[in-house]
């Protein structure tokens, strides 16, 4: 079993993966391609059977107990984990987390375009999203929705931020997730054509189809773009579709992670039911 060790200094090299966790900037440079936090009791049991495996773990005194059974299991064998009191804590994420449950994970590898194009049906394709809780409220909706994957332009926010993780309630840690390359984009989405997909390009467009009206194909790609801006020209122009959801023209807009559980709730009905 793997037994608690405090720390008394902020500075303790063990914990540097905790520094500054709400500075994003700082977070994208510290974690790269290497590791990422979790936080909280849902998306850590979701993390233990995802792949991504345990680097270590950071705790307050009051949550130690009930972390207790997770440290029993195999996936946490030899795995370091910190306890820190509050003050200490503040000092280390940067801002005051009295009860603290965090993760650092290692980084399991992206899946490449090929791939998941190659191996789907079903994917949610994302373009330039720069909030972290609409790409994790959509992740949880891809898979409730049993969707395959996700497909991240190259400006879109990282997958496995913590803010992400959490509010996907860690299941953006069992999606399949692949991000084209700045010069593979939107050419990516003629992989996907290649491979048999058809792309809806959701936008509230009056010329689009109708959600309730358009017939899903057998192979889908559902493209969304960032709250605001909405999908590029080119993404437009590239897809085989554009499809909107009918709302009251008293509203201008759905909220991209709304509508992405909409829309996937559309294409996933038993095809018995008109």
């Amino acid at each position: 079993m793997t037994r608690t060790t405090t720390i008394e200094d902020a500075a303790d090299p063990r914990v540097s993966d905790f520094h500054r966790i709400n500075d994003q900037p700082a977070r994208r440079r510290m974690e790269s391609d290497e590791y990422f936090l979790s936080e909280g009791w849902v998306s850590i049991e979701r993390l233990i059977d995802s792949g991504h495996g345990f680097r270590s773990v950071l705790l307050s005194p009051s949550r130690v107990k009930r972390f207790l059974p997770f440290m029993a299991r195999p996936e946490l064998d030899g795995v370091p984990v910190y306890v820190a009191e509050r003050e200490v804590m503040r000092d280390i994420v940067g801002f005051d987390m009295p009860r603290a449950v965090l993760v650092s994970a290692r980084r399991q590898p992206l899946v490449t375009v090929d791939h998941l194009a190659a191996t789907s049906r079903r994917l949610i394709v994302l373009e330039a999203l720069n909030d972290d809780e609409n790409v994790g409220a959509i992740a949880r909706a891809a898979r409730a929705f049993d969707i395959d994957g996700m497909l991240l332009n190259p400006t879109c926010n990282d997958p496995y931020h913590r803010r992400t993780v959490r509010v996907s309630m860690g299941e953006i840690l069992h999606m399949r997730v692949a991000r084209a390359t700045r010069d593979g984009w939107p050419d990516a989405l003629d992989t996907l054509h290649a491979a048999g997909f058809e792309t809806w390009a959701m936008t509230p467009s009056d010329d689009a189809v109708d959600l309730w009206r358009a017939t899903v194909p057998d192979k889908l790609a559902i493209v969304l773009g960032a709250e605001g801006p909405g999908l590029t020209r080119e993404v437009l122009d590239r897809a085989t579709t554009r499809v909107r959801i009918p709302i009251s023209p008293a509203v201008d807009s759905l909220n991209v992670g709304h509508a992405a559980a909409i829309t996937l709730a559309a294409v996933t009905r038993p095809t018995d039911i008109v």
